[in-house]
């Protein structure tokens, strides 16, 4: 299958996400990409909240053409947000897309909640593969969500990073708080949050007898840095977080290199 389309040497923006295809917050971004460069969307075809970074391996994957997006070509997959990356690149664009836009996603994916997120997986399997990437995300989990101030900043992010990319390998998570457009005070460049989830899980019967679980938990911020992405939100600002997908702690490196007998 490929993706054959006069691109007028605008760019391609391959638009993604994890709460599928037929989300609002998907069709507000492709609507503010295309202002930008020809726009291809790719999306799961139902929910994939919280999938991370997972690829599927066992069973078949299909893609299908849809007419889910007014003016914009998209396809819906049954696999995962990086299944649809992946498949997008190989088989549906005819060639790579010079930027990958995912979300815009309904609620947080600030601080620690970037491991889980499908949303950043997304943008972050296309910077693996060198492509500028952003993920997007609304502090507000309803369907109906009001998308004015996240279309917004999204269109200054877009224009930024085409007019200055981002150094290879790099990518940006961007949180949006739920407010009405006129009460966001800008944009701040911040770093990740040193908070977690504590969790546990609700034991229940089912009619047979048998134990089954729901997961319960509630969100912690140990940080109290006023350069944090959560204090960003808490005050009205849109928060912008570089990341990486190179894990390496270069610093426990250096401790272990002059600390650790492993001579011995």
């Amino acid at each position: 299958m490929i993706y054959l389309c006069d691109m007028n040497d605008r760019p391609i923006i391959l638009v993604t996400n994890d709460d599928g295809i037929i989300s609002p917050g998907i069709r507000a971004l492709a609507e503010v990409a295309s202002q930008f460069g020809e726009v291809v969307v790719v999306a799961p075809d139902s929910p994939q909240s919280g999938m991370g970074h997972a690829i599927t391996l066992d069973k078949p994957l299909r893609v299908i053409k849809v007419d889910a997006i007014e003016g914009v070509d998209a396809w819906q997959c049954n696999g995962t947000p990086v299944d649809c990356v992946k498949l997008a690149i190989d088989k549906i664009l005819h060639r790579k897309p010079d930027l990958c836009l995912s979300g815009i996603n309904h609620g947080s994916n600030s601080s620690i909640n970037i491991i889980y997120s499908g949303t950043m997986s997304a943008a972050m399997e296309a910077a693996i593969d060198g492509i500028q990437a952003v993920g997007f995300s609304l502090l507000d989990y309803h369907f109906d969500a009001d998308f004015t101030g996240a279309k917004k900043y999204a269109t200054q992010i877009i224009e930024q990073i085409l007019k200055h990319p981002l150094p290879s390998g790099a990518l940006l998570n961007v949180n949006i708080p739920k407010l009405p457009v006129e009460e966001i005070k800008g944009i701040k460049i911040a770093r990740q949050a040193i908070a977690k989830w504590v969790e546990e899980f609700d034991e229940r019967l089912d009619p047979r007898g048998n134990s089954y679980y729901w997961l319960t938990g509630k969100f912690v911020n140990f940080d109290h840095g006023e350069d944090t992405d959560e204090y960003a939100l808490a005050n009205g600002y849109v928060s912008v977080v570089p990341v990486q997908f190179d894990l390496t702690n270069h610093q426990v490196i250096r401790h272990i290199n002059e600390n650790w007998d492993l001579n011995g």
